[in-house]
């Protein structure tokens, strides 16, 4: 009975974000010690600490979150999440806003999910990452006019035997292949 009433005054936002993330529930207990904040190596590139994201959450502020650059400026270390006092799982909960800001069209502020497409189409189609195909089709087709201010870095990598100009594939690719599909096809069943 003490959850249903509790439950009952949750935000809409806080019961998305609770049943899109394993172990979400957990959110409801911050209690907004700073832990998440202080620990994170990136903290200060954030627009809001994830303590302050959990109270909006909490307070129903949904298009604030999913435009704020804070789950894209995660860089997954999972100190915040190792560090908080009531296990909230807070890496996990940056992944659950970065899918709700890509699905509902508020990730316009951010490079991250073009890059990350980029990263994941030849992680589909080679098993692996490929740095200047990254680099070169993510930035021809999102920043054109930084290629120029890269190409020195570029050709001082590639000089050292850091950057390969073609992509090598990973034996037995179809494998993975049929692995990240099957993925894709259980996601959409969710």
């Amino acid at each position: 009975m003490v959850a249903e009433s509790h439950a009952a005054h949750l935000s809409q936002f806080m019961k998305d974000v609770m049943a899109d993330t394993p172990g979400g529930q957990k959110v409801v207990h911050c209690l907004q010690c700073g832990s998440c904040g202080g620990s994170c190596p990136n903290g200060a590139e954030m627009d809001f600490t994830p303590r302050a994201v959990f109270a909006m959450i909490a307070a129903d502020r949904r298009e604030a979150v999913l435009k704020a650059n804070t789950m894209w400026q995660c860089v997954s270390c999972y100190l915040c999440t190792v560090r908080c006092p009531q296990e909230i799982p807070i890496t996990e909960i940056m992944y659950t806003l970065k899918r709700m800001a890509i699905r509902e069209g508020k990730a316009g502020g951010s490079d991250a999910p073009a890059l990350a497409r980029t990263f994941t189409d030849f992680v589909d189609r080679y098993g692996r990452s490929f740095e200047f195909g990254i680099a070169t089709r993510y930035l021809l087709f999102n920043k054109p006019l930084s290629m120029l201010k890269m190409g020195g870095a570029g050709m001082s990598m590639f000089a050292k035997g850091r950057l390969a100009l073609t992509p090598t594939k990973i034996r037995q690719v179809k494998q993975l292949q049929a692995i990240i599909n099957k993925a894709k096809e259980l996601s959409k069943e969710d």
